[in-house]
């Protein structure tokens, strides 16, 4: 067939691994045909929002007229966050920080660049399977799956546009941010930071939106869903990728950079330190990059689940319209919301704040976060009673079903409120665990504090996870009312599906507030940068500078106050950037239990058989269950790796090549060495990381069905607890150093090189393996979607032998790269014969 002649001629000019995959999904594709044609969630065709016998709203608009005026409400969204752009544009910067910003900018933008045909060469993997899932099972024409693949590559485009759009802005802010603290005022500190991260919130989720908007609007019926499924995996692909890379990329410059403070006893930042400029361009590929593509994913990734999840379990089409449209509105509505609760506490912080030269920076932003969180959730109350306020099924009204539909959005509208509010006890700078950190190191110097650190990780996931327990309790009993009456006619079938989509609603809500989720996430590299940019434009050193501010800008400075701005709005940016990492990562655990839900679904035939292999009496399921676990445990550890390797050869470099005498700023080719190293590394490691999950998903897939059901949740379960605990321990770390750093002035001290040491070991838990997790357990439950359609087909069509003889090769290759990720990233230096 033509999809085996174009795998094949392309596999010459490939590398064998991706040619082995060609040949692997031609030979999937081929043998699966006759068992799985039309099968899976990927098959669902979705309904005619346009046909008015099935659904009106509002006194007589069709489903596609009213979420056409969605579209508007995105474009909007676009506009204001392009508004915001040029506001933080215009916003006056000395020269001196402008020239550090760009070249912060011209160093991230490389970084991206080299990323994005990184991503490209991934993503051909993912397209051979593509075509072997759409070409051979579901015998699609070729311009359909090229119409899939094209989706596949929007998706990855949307998540990298995103994470570039941030770069871009955040790089604007940075300078802002550290020329306005000069004039000694608090408050345009925490503005510029905010309208930045604002402005990135905005866009990000209106972009999203409208591309789904435009998929279920414009797209025909029966190639919707495919496309939304294509979509998915590439915005997934995409985050995973950035998240990995910008993760390592950051951690190897910022330890590099800070491990100068203890060797040489330099202050932070420091402009004769060649690291600085990487770790700035760092702040920016793993703290900006990173969250904006996982943003990105993680809203689009939920919505295919409960897409999916709809048009699977209810079986009335003119309910599917309901509730499909339903959600979306509800979407554009809460972009809406975030824009309105922005500028409330913009006004509301300007009247308190305004003209204070102190205050403490996490107010405003807490404020924010709760007034968001209310209008959010009201405003899904009166969404709800207006679209399906009188919603009937069988010709039965169930006038209670839209309260009871809300009220679980909410409880996920909550979390996202009381989930930063149980992070900051165990992060903020105001912590009780935190401040132990420091009294720990006082008289126990690195080892008392990483163990204070561990300690405050541990106890935090616990309560995060009682917290995320609760909130999913309470959408599973609000479930069990009308909704398990309606979802399906069979009372034992509706009572579990009702859950699950009550889960699937609890990760929406999460994400009901989520442009100011990745505007408090935004606003801490743009505070980092910032304490930088000062330090790198060497602006007090400058002849005649006070004058010139004087003269050009109207600014009286006040060097002093500057810094010490700088330093208390760094803390904020730590404790939010800490805040937004469980709120990312709970909702794809919660969204991740619907989307495993779909592929019980196709297992199960509806839930009519096979359920008793649902069980830890069941060995494959639990051997699962306990594969899925060591997952975990090895990606935790290979991005560490990477990082500790990258850090050794860049503080290497670093040790070999600070000038100290005589020099007021590291050279330009020092720098980009350091950032050299961090890319390579970086790279690297993100390889052989996606390769271990691309085959050992395949292989999981491909040993047996309900073993790879145990194997998702448990890689969902106990991803859940080490990201969360390694992202709060880290996040403990890091604003312990700052309290020695800003409220004890004790830099250059015993007490400063313990927390230093402890904020270290610290980096790559709270910015590489924590938050990495997130977009690797939905990469691997989406891919896996199709991974065991195609496993399940082969079997089915009598080749059973087959599929475990491609299970045992997959998993081969898989611990090729496993191996490769620990010990082909190790530091291979030789130990002197003569080292005590």
């Amino acid at each position: 067939m033509s999809f085996t002649r174009m795998a094949l001629s392309q596999g010459k000019h490939r590398p064998v691994s991706s040619r082995l995959l060609s040949l692997f999904a031609v030979t999937l594709g081929m043998t699966a045909l006759p068992a799985f044609a039309g099968g899976g969630e990927a098959s669902l065709v979705l309904p005619n929002l346009a046909d008015p016998k099935l659904a009106t709203f509002l006194g007589g608009m069709t489903g596609s007229s009213l979420l056409s005026w969605g579209l508007l409400i995105c474009i909007a969204g676009l506009l204001f966050g392009a508004v915001f752009f040029g506001q933080v544009k215009k916003l006056p910067a000395h020269k001196a920080m402008v020239e550090v910003s760009e070249l912060i900018y011209e160093t991230c933008k490389t970084y991206l660049a080299t990323q994005g045909k990184f991503l490209l060469i991934l993503w051909v993997f993912i397209a051979a399977i593509i075509v072997a899932y759409f070409g051979g099972i579901q015998s699609l024409s070729m311009k359909d799956v090229l119409v899939i693949l094209l989706f596949s590559l929007i998706g990855i485009a949307g998540s990298f546009g995103v994470a570039w759009f941030g770069i871009r802005i955040n790089t604007y802010a940075n300078s802002r941010v550290a020329f306005a603290s000069l004039a000694g005022k608090g408050f345009p500190c925490y503005a510029i930071p905010l309208k930045s991260g604002i402005s990135i919130g905005m866009l990000l989720i209106s972009t999203e939106l409208l591309i789904m908007l435009g998929i279920l609007l414009f797209v025909p019926s029966e190639m919707a869903g495919k496309c939304f499924i294509g979509f998915a995996i590439g915005e997934s692909l995409g985050a995973a990728a950035l998240r990995i890379a910008g993760g390592i990329f950051t951690k190897i410059a910022d330890i590099g950079s800070d491990l100068m403070k203890i060797v040489f006893k330099i202050k932070e930042d420091d402009a004769r330190n060649p690291g600085v400029i990487a770790d700035c361009a760092g702040d920016n590929a793993g703290d900006s990059v990173g969250p904006t593509a996982d943003g990105f994913e993680t809203y689009g990734v939920t919505c295919v689940a409960l897409v999916t999840f709809i048009m699977a379990a209810i079986p009335e089409t003119a309910v599917q319209v309901q509730l499909l449209v339903w959600i979306f509105a509800i979407g554009a509505m809460m972009i809406l919301a975030s824009g309105f609760s922005y500028l409330v506490n913009e006004m509301i912080a300007k009247g308190k704040y305004g003209d204070a030269v102190h205050f403490n920076f996490e107010a405003p932003l807490t404020s924010l976060v709760w007034i968001t969180s209310i209008v959010s959730m009201v405003v899904t109350f009166v969404v709800s009673k207006l679209l399906i306020g009188d919603i009937a099924i069988a010709g039965k009204v169930y006038p209670n079903l839209w309260w009871q539909l809300a009220l679980i959005i909410n409880c996920g509208t909550l979390a996202g409120a009381l989930i930063p509010e149980a992070v900051k006890a165990f992060t903020s700078t105001n912590s009780g665990h935190v401040r132990e950190i420091v009294t720990a190191s006082r008289e126990g110097g690195a080892s008392l504090n990483v163990l204070a650190g561990l300690t405050a990780g541990n106890f935090s996931a616990y309560w995060l996870g009682l917290v995320i327990t609760a909130l999913m309790a309470g959408a599973y009993l609000i479930s069990q009312n009308d909704l398990a009456a309606v979802i399906n006619p069979d009372t034992a079938k509706g009572v579990v599906m009702a859950a699950v989509f009550a889960f699937g609603l609890v990760a929406f809500g999460f994400l009901s507030m989520g442009p100011v989720t990745i505007a408090v996430d935004s606003y801490g590299p743009v505070t980092d940068n910032a304490q930088s940019v000062y330090e790198l434009s060497t602006i007090e050193q400058l002849p005649g500078i006070e004058a010139e501010i004087k003269r050009d800008f109207n600014v009286d400075v006040n060097f002093d106050v500057a810094k010490d701005l700088l330093e208390e709005n760094d803390s904020a940016g730590n404790t939010f950037k800490a805040t937004s990492k469980p709120v990312l990562i709970g909702t794809a655990v919660v969204g991740s239990a619907t989307m495993v839900f779909s592929i019980i679904m196709l297992l199960t035939d509806g839930l009519s058989v096979n359920l008793g292999l649902l069980s830890v009496l069941h060995p494959p399921f639990l051997l699962g269950l306990i594969a899925g676990g060591a997952t975990i445990f090895w990606f935790s550890g290979a991005a560490t790796q990477a990082v500790s390797t990258g850090a050794y050869r860049a503080v290497e470099f670093i040790k070999g090549n600070i000038k100290l005498d005589g020099e007021t700023k590291a050279s330009v080719e020092d720098s980009k060495r350091v950032v050299e190293i961090c890319t390579q590394y970086a790279q690297k490691g993100m390889f052989n990381i996606f390769m271990a999950v691309f085959f050992g998903t395949l292989a999981c897939a491909f040993v047996e069905p309900f073993f790879f059901i145990g194997y998702l949740f448990s890689i969902a379960i106990v991803g859940l607890y080490q990201a969360v605990f390694m992202a709060n321990a880290g996040g403990a770390w890091d604003n312990a150093k700052k309290i020695v750093e800003t409220e004890l002035r004790a830099k250059g001290t015993p007490l400063h090189d313990a927390v230093v040491v402890g904020d270290t070991v610290g980096d790559p838990f709270k910015d590489t393996s924590s938050v990495a997790l997130n977009p690797v357990i939905k990469f691997t439950t989406l891919f896996g979607l199709l991974a065991v359609e195609m496993a399940v087909g082969l079997k089915a069509s009598g080749q059973g032998g087959l599929t475990l003889a491609l299970a045992a090769i997959f998993l081969a290759i898989n611990l090729f790269f496993v191996y490769r990720s620990f010990y082909g990233m190790r530091i291979n230096v030789e130990i002197p014969k003569d080292a005590a």
